[in-house]
């Protein structure tokens, strides 16, 4: 179904949410062929360019993806992770928000995730975190810290799923991509990752004893962790803007 053009916005605006609304409607999954140019054309009633620039737009919002030559057309994405961050990490710097106010937001949602997860996480779930617990403690704490630090985030990430609240889940894979301290230049000691380790043994405990009190206040100290960190080794950070990032994730400034 279409809805009328806002005043304000442009032809291509308007074509471009009638197409997000045929996507919607039509149920199509990442990977489905939607159309061609040639066969859009005549149903929108547009120039060539207006209706290119309509899909430039769905293209920025990573809906679309238009695929050039013999089997290629407009295909249908799933926007990414990486693109809200992007977008986000955009906006923060406009703004001239400092790093110190990404760390609270997560320190914010964090808790709230584990108390979630604790509430309606599954006994298949818990093994999962349990699961990440022993690869970390397998990982030599010295030279394998990309690998620490990426299963630290899978632990946190099936916290995030655990919890049952996709919203939830969505603003935690945002935030975290900004908050991620390895993209700003911050290392951790051995000492550090074993810290890691015994929070997510405790906030795994909790879970399991579907205590999301104890689960949320687990998580708390264990992300207000990585504040103190900052505060301590790299104070100017504090202040410093939230860098943009690109939408694979990569640190730009």
């Amino acid at each position: 179904m279409t809805r009328p053009a806002s005043t304000h916005r442009s032809k291509a605006e308007h074509v471009a949410q009638q197409l997000l609304e045929r996507i919607i409607d039509a149920k199509l999954k990442p990977g489905s062929s939607f159309a061609t140019e040639a066969e859009l054309l005549p149903q929108f009633n547009v120039s060539r360019p207006t209706l290119r620039e309509s899909l430039k737009l769905l293209e920025s919002q990573g809906v679309l993806e238009r695929r050039p030559g013999p089997g290629g057309g407009i295909i249908v994405r799933e926007p990414s992770i990486d693109l809200l961050a992007h977008g986000l990490s955009v906006f923060l710097r406009l703004h001239e928000v400092p790093f110190a106010t990404v760390l609270k937001s997560r320190e914010v949602i964090e808790p709230a995730l584990a108390y979630e997860a604790a509430v309606n996480g599954t006994d298949a779930e818990f093994a999962e975190l349990e699961a990440s617990i022993v690869r970390m403690k397998a990982l030599d704490a010295q030279r394998e810290q990309v690998a620490f630090l990426e299963e630290n985030r899978v632990f946190h990430s099936i916290i995030a799923r655990a919890g049952g609240n996709k919203v939830l889940e969505v603003f935690w894979n945002t935030i975290s991509i900004l908050a991620a301290g390895e993209h700003h230049g911050i290392r951790y000691s051995v000492g550090n990752q074993a810290h890691v380790l015994q929070a997510h043994q405790r906030v795994l405990d909790a879970c399991r004893k579907r205590d999301g009190a104890a689960a949320a206040a687990e998580m708390a100290r264990h992300v207000g962790a990585l504040e103190n960190l900052v505060r301590s080794r790299y104070q100017h950070l504090l202040k410093h803007p939230t860098s943009v990032f690109e939408r694979p994730g990569r640190l730009i400034v």
